[in-house]
């Protein structure tokens, strides 16, 4: 299909850092607890596989694809992926004809996911309607720009919005700790120390963006060795300096005159 190759996993010893990391459960999912936290909509109805149409918004890093994936492994029903950026119309109406067909002959729900939604054209928006109005799929769009902006107004309509917030200093420490001691994923079969002030750098930087964050992380312990991977158990010390030359000062950090 289509697009199942978003959230396939080929050879993950080859995988970056960050996609070895995504979170497969909503256990796993650092940040946005004010649509994730206990007890909320949305937790709620992931867990109990109750989904209806919605759409993450929110700034890069924040987690939209990686939600997606976890939904991906609560669900019974069929889930598929589109990137709007490589897909159109001929794409959309192959996953409709597939989806009818899961719905007519075995019951089955299908999940549309569809990255980057805001890049199809109001045609190409359209085309998803009637099929979104009457149940054959249930959509989960991810865009970086306002839905209310960007995405035609009855795809607006039946969904329920959710916005993603940047992450906080705090949850992007979790996640690089989170790797760090992963030993299947991440670094843990290593013993990773940090200078003062070297991860604190990095989560700075990375100004709320996980991926930015486990980008630099992997670069940091990957070039640090002689050879790596090293030995099991062998010391990585990732001094401020390293860190600094690992991640980049953001340029939106900075207005044009330089302030």
């Amino acid at each position: 299909m289509a697009g199942d190759s978003l959230f396939s996993a080929n050879n993950p010893s080859m995988e970056p850092l960050a996609s070895r990391m995504r979170p497969r459960t909503l256990d796993e999912y650092i940040g946005q607890e004010h649509i994730l936290g206990k007890g909320r909509l949305l937790r709620r109805a992931i867990q109990i596989d109750q989904l209806s149409s919605v759409i993450f918004y929110g700034p890069p890093g924040t987690g939209k694809t990686t939600l997606a994936r976890v939904i991906a492994n609560h669900t019974k029903s069929h889930f598929s992926t589109l990137n709007a950026v490589l897909a159109g119309v001929k794409d959309i109406r192959a996953e409709i004809d597939e989806a009818k067909e899961r719905r007519d002959h075995y019951g089955m729900r299908t999940i549309l996911f569809v990255d980057e939604v805001h890049r199809w054209n109001k045609s190409q928006q359209d085309a998803l309607l009637p099929w979104v109005e009457n149940g054959t799929f249930i959509l989960i769009g991810a865009t970086t720009e306002n839905p209310f902006f960007e995405v035609n107004a009855a795809l607006v309509s039946r969904s329920r919005i959710f916005q993603l917030k940047k992450l906080s200093d705090e949850n992007l420490r979790d996640i690089a700790l989170q790797a760090v001691n992963d030993r299947e994923r991440g670094y843990g079969k290593y013993d990773v120390e940090f200078e003062d002030g070297a991860l604190e750098h990095l989560i700075k930087v990375s100004s709320g963006d996980a991926r930015s964050l486990l980008n630099a992380l992997e670069l940091a312990v990957e070039t640090t060795p002689d050879v790596f991977p090293p030995d099991e158990g062998e010391r990585i010390y990732i001094s401020r300096e390293i860190a600094e030359e690992s991640i980049q000062q953001k340029a939106v950090l900075y207005d044009k005159e330089g302030d």
